[in-house]
């Protein structure tokens, strides 16, 4: 299972001290959440923070734009050292070609889904895709209660994939703790983002072991 803890849930006083325990932690991926109070209601990191972030960790930045127009910032996140560059399908109109585009700049593309969008509308692009990310929450705010129609759904994309003899990396975003985690895990998922559930806990270190282990 690949754990990409959020830092949406990070203590922002000491960015630079969390990011560097995330790295010393069995996390693969960093997820960074990036809104921009249109798309979503809440605006948070921008490039100078991707930019500081990318310094204390060489992890796999996993990028996620919660954003309008995402096609005009492409290159900029790339700069700013996404590896992984995630839009949503809500957001793109010329989804296919914002894909291109992302492939072309030298990064991984992801195309993220909100709990209503159904995942058969990814049948011509799937083929495309490094990764795909299931909203198990409305996107916007960390914290908030899983969706449990995020499982079913989470079968069905395996389906798809399977189905279309691609290889895109389920992954899911929202209300992700051992007991979801391993769930969706049952399901077909194999990245989880945890952001509170890690960030809260006594121990993140543990708490991204034992997610780890799902």
């Amino acid at each position: 299972m690949i754990i990409s803890p959020s830092v949406l849930s990070c203590d922002f006083g000491n960015i630079q001290r969390d990011t560097q325990m995330l790295h010393q932690s069995e996390a693969d991926w960093l997820h960074i959440d990036v809104m921009d109070g249109v798309f979503v209601p809440n605006i948070s990191f921008g490039f100078p923070v991707l930019e500081a972030i990318r310094k204390h960790s060489d992890k796999v930045m996993d990028v996620h734009l919660m954003i309008q127009n995402p096609d005009k910032y492409i290159l900029d996140f790339k700069k700013s050292g996404a590896d992984i560059l995630t839009v949503h399908y809500e957001a793109c109109p010329h989804l296919h070609r914002t894909i291109g585009a992302i492939k072309e700049a030298g990064m991984k593309v992801g195309v993220a889904l909100n709990p209503h969008t159904p995942v058969h509308l990814l049948e011509e692009v799937i083929q495309d895709l490094d990764l795909v990310l299931i909203m198990s929450v409305n996107p916007g705010f960390g914290g908030q209660k899983f969706i449990q129609a995020s499982i079913a759904k989470v079968e069905k994309l395996a389906k798809l994939i399977k189905e279309k003899n691609a290889h895109a990396i389920i992954e899911i975003d929202g209300g992700v703790n051992l007991e979801t985690g391993k769930l969706l895990a049952e399901a077909g998922a194999q990245a989880l983002v945890a952001g509170s559930f890690v960030f809260n806990s006594v121990d993140p270190q543990a708490t991204i072991s034992a997610l780890k282990k799902l």
